[in-house]
């Protein structure tokens, strides 16, 4: 494997679709004018280009105050004035849509085979990363990693964009040091992410805020703000890493719990193929097809290095993907007789068509079980794809800093 090495990716996500707005108001007193504009800005993320007229309507401000915060936010640099739209009695409208380069945001990823760091601007779309990978990750390899990444793609924007660079989020496992006997790490090194105070080193050498989330909770939260389709007020979400991970999102808000570690969906119990009940990361994670490929003579390094594109043969994959789609469907019933869920999504580590298909052989799967006073949740692909991770780290500074909490700002399910 590749030690070390630094890889330019581009990518640009989808922009959520419309939808129906429910129980959104804002208010007019002077003290709510951050509150209000945080409102019109999560409107125009969810629904794409919007009048005053359609702000107003929608939330119920009066057409003076909403006329006021959208000429702040342009003038701020965050709204962008489309072309008038005429046709309609009284005057044309004017579409207001998002900036991209009303700001900026990083994203780490700090994953077990390797860590990305993103540059992110106001409307989701990839400015650049940088990719290193490793045999396990270490603080010190991290730290100097972000030490040259960071400049590197600083240096992509203007120098009069820079100072929009709004804060940098982190998406990591947690407790990465009780999984030693997992990745085949040494303990003292491992045991130095419980020792240090990672935050504040990385915000030393970044020089700006620093926010944590587990990893695949932050995926789940790349869902949330930059994700394509109509999404249900509560879904479960699955993410392929090296181990499998989850996020919940609860009433349009993403739920983490009282640690931040909810939804960690590997320990769950499901059956194995033996029948035997073991925990869902034994069966639905990377590193099982990993072994699987190293058992059968397949070199499994490219599993980290390309997710785009695997080099694995059919009937390891196939054996994989049956046995995975068995473990989902288990632990999607088992959340769905807590919760009544609307959807659960699938994405990951992984290209396009392998998700296609996993998620294909989850729903038969699920549909194959006992599902008796269950309302089936629809199953479906996540729309963020291999990226999730260093995204979802984005977009925390972006949601503190620009949006309302989800739940407040809703597309009716």
């Amino acid at each position: 494997m590749a030690n070390g090495a630094d890889t330019a990716l581009d990518k640009v996500p989808g922009e959520p679709l419309p939808g129906a707005l429910s129980g959104t108001r804002g208010s007019n007193q002077s003290g709510m004018r951050a509150h209000n504009e945080r409102l019109v800005l999560s409107l125009v993320r969810q629904h794409g280009a919007l009048a005053k007229s359609d702000i107003a309507r929608m939330t119920g401000l009066s057409a003076q105050t909403t006329s006021v915060i959208m000429r702040a936010l342009e003038q701020d640099g965050l709204l962008l004035r489309g072309e008038p739209v005429r046709g309609r009695i009284g005057q044309p409208s004017v579409p207001m849509s998002l900036a991209p380069d009303g700001a900026f945001f990083f994203g780490l990823k700090i994953g077990r085979r390797s860590a990305d760091l993103s540059l992110v601007d106001f409307i989701g779309q990839v400015r650049g990363t940088r990719r290193r990978f490793y045999r396990y990750p270490t603080p010190d390899a991290v730290l100097d990693f972000l030490r040259n990444a960071l400049p590197d793609l600083l240096a992509l924007l203007p120098a009069a964009l820079r100072e929009r660079v709004s804060g940098l989020g982190v998406a990591m496992p947690f407790q990465l040091w009780n999984w030693v006997q997992f990745i085949g790490a040494p303990q003292d090194e491992m045991d130095a992410w419980r020792l240090r105070d990672i935050q504040a080193e990385i915000a030393a050498v970044a020089a700006m805020p620093v926010t944590i989330q587990n990893d695949a909770t932050a995926a789940c939260g790349a869902e949330l703000v930059f994700g394509q389709g109509e999404k249900p007020k509560d879904f479960l979400y699955f993410y392929f890493g090296y181990f499998i991970g989850g996020g919940l999102v609860l009433n349009g808000q993403l739920f983490t719990g009282r640690t931040g570690n909810a939804a960690g969906v590997g320990p769950m119990l499901v059956p194995g193929p033996d029948g035997r009940m073991r925990r869902l990361l034994t069966v639905a994670s990377l590193s099982v097809l990993a072994e699987a490929m190293e058992a059968a003579g397949e070199p499994s390094d490219g599993l980290w290095e390309k997710p785009d594109h695997w080099q694995v043969s059919q009937p390891v994959l196939d054996r994989w993907m049956d046995e995975a789609a068995e473990g989902l469907a288990a632990a999607a019933l088992t959340a769905s007789a807590l919760m009544e869920l609307g959807a659960v999504l699938i994405d990951g580590w992984m290209p396009e068509q392998v998700r296609t298909e996993l998620t294909r052989r989850t729903h038969a799967a699920f549909h194959r079980l006992d599902l008796a006073g269950i309302e089936p949740p629809v199953i479906r692909e996540g729309s963020v794809g291999a990226n999730a991770r260093s995204l979802g780290a984005a977009a925390i500074p972006l949601s503190q800093r620009y949006l309302l909490e989800q739940g407040t700002v809703l597309t009716e399910g």
